[in-house]
């Protein structure tokens, strides 16, 4: 597994991937990882990988990602686990997000199943994601409000 300190984001993917891993930070998700494997599958481009130390920290951390897309009307094609809250898996097509409790996480080693694949700098790309948020809207976006 090698970080990429500057990635290429695909554009249609962008706002969907800093969006919800900004999220997740902020919900306090632990040991977050980004893998690109575009190169690898065709099922998605981006994989999220994180977990919580409870099914209930999983669970706000699925709801914290749900309510920061959603305005954005990114909708989820599925969604897996999220009665339980030990494995939810939230598809969004070009990224897939795999929120854990911490111990089915160790389980199931899905950081192992990609740790060929690149793995994106994760502080790098919240730290992108919250100058995003806290740029001034351009005088285009201001017109259309």
């Amino acid at each position: 597994m090698t970080d990429r300190p500057d990635p290429k984001i695909l554009p249609e993917e962008r706002t969907k991937l800093l969006t919800a891993l900004l999220a997740a930070d902020r919900k306090k998700a632990q040991r977050i990882a980004v893998y690109d494997i575009t190169e690898r599958q065709t099922f998605t481009d981006y994989l999220i990988v994180c977990h919580g130390s409870s099914d209930r920290q999983v669970q706000a951390i699925y709801e914290g990602i749900d309510a920061a897309l959603r305005p954005l009307k990114i909708r989820p094609i599925g969604v897996e686990g999220q009665s339980l809250a030990y494995w939810i898996l939230m598809d969004y097509g070009g990224v897939v997000v795999h929120i854990f409790y911490e111990p089915y996480r160790d389980f199931y080693d899905i950081d192992g199943l990609w740790a060929s694949s690149p793995a994106l700098d994760v502080p790098a790309l919240i730290a992108l994601a919250e100058a995003e948020e806290n740029a001034p809207a351009s005088p285009a976006a201001k017109s259309d409000a």
